[in-house]
């Protein structure tokens, strides 16, 4: 579903969740999860607080631009976004983007929610980075990972040009003591080429394994 601007070009009107397979929480999070249920390189990418754009860059050699596809006021409605939207101040806008190298490879989606009277104050610069704008701001940030998810978005399917399931994560920017935006991400399967496999078996496990 679609909503027209004055200028005539196509919004979304809503933004890409996972129908979960498997989901966890906090403790989840904390814990870390076992390695034939996620490998260690992809838990450090889901379930570390490092900046996504920056792990992204390193992993590929290109710089993680963005393209936004959506810059939305939603006002007071809890959006279907998990329940810590809660914590960012209404009324808020929602920003949706693709996360992609320079040559155009679609490595990640992230919707994000912010106070509408902040978030021009945060994010100059809207076609950068998340990261790149607080770095440039030398804005000090707590990532505090709340969620993760194993599941499956057709949407998603055909924009990463990958087939489900898909991992994702939802987090709290913290800055200052107060929560300053909600982030759900997910990840394209297309990042095994650098980070290889989403989960090992137990013979990989095993032959891991030193005297």
């Amino acid at each position: 579903m679609t909503a027209i601007t004055k200028a005539n070009s196509v919004i979304p009107t809503t933004w890409h969740s996972l129908a979960p397979l498997w989901q966890g929480k906090e403790t989840e999070v904390q814990k870390g999860l076992p390695h034939t249920q996620l490998a260690p390189a992809w838990q450090l990418l889901l379930l570390g607080d490092g900046s996504p754009t920056r792990h992204l860059q390193l992993l590929t050699g290109e710089p993680t631009e963005v393209d936004v596809i959506d810059m939305s006021l939603i006002g007071v409605d809890l959006d279907g976004a998990p329940d810590l939207i809660q914590a960012v101040p209404e009324p808020r806008v929602r920003r949706q983007v693709w996360l992609r190298t320079a040559s155009g490879q679609r490595l990640a989606y992230a919707t994000s929610w912010w106070e509408a009277s902040h978030v021009d104050e945060y994010l100059q610069n809207r076609s950068l980075p998340i990261w790149a704008s607080l770095t440039r701001l030398r804005t000090e940030l707590y990532r505090d990972v709340q969620g993760i998810y194993y599941g499956n978005c057709t949407a998603l399917e055909s924009a990463f040009e990958q087939t489900g399931p898909f991992w994702g994560r939802h987090y709290l920017f913290w800055h200052h003591g107060q929560p300053l935006t909600l982030i759900y991400e997910v990840f394209s399967p297309y990042l095994t080429k650098y980070l290889g496999a989403m989960q090992l078996d137990k013979t990989d496990i095993k032959s891991n394994r030193t005297c």
